[in-house]
């Protein structure tokens, strides 16, 4: 999909506004050329203020790349282009987001075992003229866990950075049944969609550079 504006792409600097080596390992995976710039955002927003997660996650997704974009020399530069990005698991009402320690991985995984939760991700594409933000939602269902294999899982120590306390493109792969969406949205950065923003965010740097 973004072989047509490859090379506009090559013209671009790329920022990730993620320490996340998913997003990171996705955007490799996609051919792109980018820095690596975390968010020092403080992730302070109460979901309850929105009127759905998606709402939310594109709202903390805005906040990153602003807070990057505050800190980058020359962010207005026509070249810039900053990629930022939230995930949150949902069941029941209730946000699962990275676990403070292995009890609450464990608590987390224990009420997740056996049911379908709901994975929100929220991106937000920031070029020097434009804030592009969407979300993409996908259905999970986790299969029963026994609490000696949810135990040994948290032993591995992969929960503990992970929205929901689990890694579906890792050892928490196994514990998942079904997946009803966009695999990539549970990783922290739903292909298709992003590669579809970027080509049109390409284009209308294209059309603003021949203005110039």
């Amino acid at each position: 999909m973004l072989q047509p504006v490859r090379h506009i792409l090559d013209e671009v600097k790329i920022i990730l506004a993620s320490s996340s080596p998913r997003r990171s390992e996705i955007l490799h995976s996609l051919g792109l050329k980018f820095d690596v710039i975390p968010s020092k955002y403080e992730e302070n927003l109460n979901p309850k203020d929105f009127s759905d997660y998606g709402d939310f996650v594109m709202k903390t997704a805005y906040n990153k790349v602003i807070e990057v974009a505050e800190r980058v020399p020359d962010n207005n530069s026509l070249s810039t282009v900053i990629i930022g990005s939230d995930t949150v698991v949902s069941f029941n009402g209730k946000i699962y987001g990275k676990p403070k320690d292995k009890g609450e991985a464990f608590t987390f995984l224990n009420e997740l075992s056996g049911k379908v939760h709901t994975v929100y991700t929220g991106v937000v594409i920031k070029s020097p003229f434009e804030v592009t933000q969407f979300y993409t939602s996908t259905d999970v269902k986790m299969a029963h866990l026994e609490k000696d294999v949810i135990e040994a899982y948290i032993e591995t120590k992969e929960p503990l950075d992970k929205a929901g306390a689990y890694g579906i493109q890792g050892i928490g792969g196994s514990l998942i049944e079904k997946v009803n969406g966009d695999y990539f949205t549970v990783m922290g950065l739903p292909v298709h969609e992003t590669c579809k923003h970027l080509v049109e965010v390409c284009k209308r740097l294209k059309q603003q550079n021949e203005l110039n």
